[in-house]
């Protein structure tokens, strides 16, 4: 075991990968029923705003890799608790080996603009097109544009017309475990918000699960 150093009240190690908690997601690519697959990755998240981008960093030696390499698509398809078991198996299981989609009992469909599949079971769906792929060391990261998106018509407030995730509780990831997310601490902006204007704001139990 690596000997510990501690300086200043902080703990001292070697560079790592120590930005947590990150989303677990399911990206699943493959341009036709037979060669669809699912890999779980959470190494993605968002690189610009617009056009609206985000990236993918897969390992060389996993056999989406060279899917998503052929075909320049994928989708990123974000996990719930619902999800947690699936989310785990397809992050440690190949598609060399297995029908991910078939042995999870999970449902394929032709994305929108992709030809791709989503899984119907995820509550968002982020269709994307690979624009350039960075070689990086163990893993090749796909920067891709978002070119559509499904979600979840259940998530949907449809008083306030907003869409809340909160409620399909999304799984992320920290450390080698999966969580939920906890309590609602706070929204964009709040800090500097007056008091008239918190009052204008619409009533959400962010909290509640349904």
């Amino acid at each position: 075991m690596e000997e510990q150093i501690i300086k200043n009240g902080k703990l001292q190690w070697q560079p790592g990968t120590m930005v947590y908690p990150i989303p677990a997601v399911m990206l699943s690519c493959g341009d036709k029923p037979d060669n669809y697959n699912i890999i779980t990755i959470a190494w993605t998240g968002t690189l610009n705003t617009n056009p609206p981008m985000l990236y993918a960093s897969i390992r060389k030696n996993r056999h989406s890799h060279e899917i998503v390499s052929r075909t320049k698509e994928f989708v990123i398809n974000l996990t719930n608790k619902d999800l947690a078991f699936q989310t785990d198996w397809c992050g440690v299981k190949s598609g060399k080996d297995f029908d991910k989609f078939k042995s999870m009992k999970l449902t394929p469909r032709k994305g929108e603009k992709v030809t791709a599949p989503i899984i119907v079971e995820s509550p968002v769906n982020i269709e994307c097109k690979v624009t350039e792929i960075r070689e990086l060391g163990t893993h090749d990261m796909f920067v891709a544009e978002v070119v559509n998106i499904q979600a979840d018509e259940k998530y949907l407030d449809k008083r306030s017309g907003s869409f809340e995730l909160f409620r399909a509780n999304p799984l992320v990831y920290s450390h080698g475990h999966y969580y939920e997310l906890g309590d609602h601490v706070g929204k964009f902006g709040w800090s500097v918000m007056s008091e008239k204007a918190k009052k204008k704001q619409p009533q959400v139990n962010y909290n509640r699960r349904k």
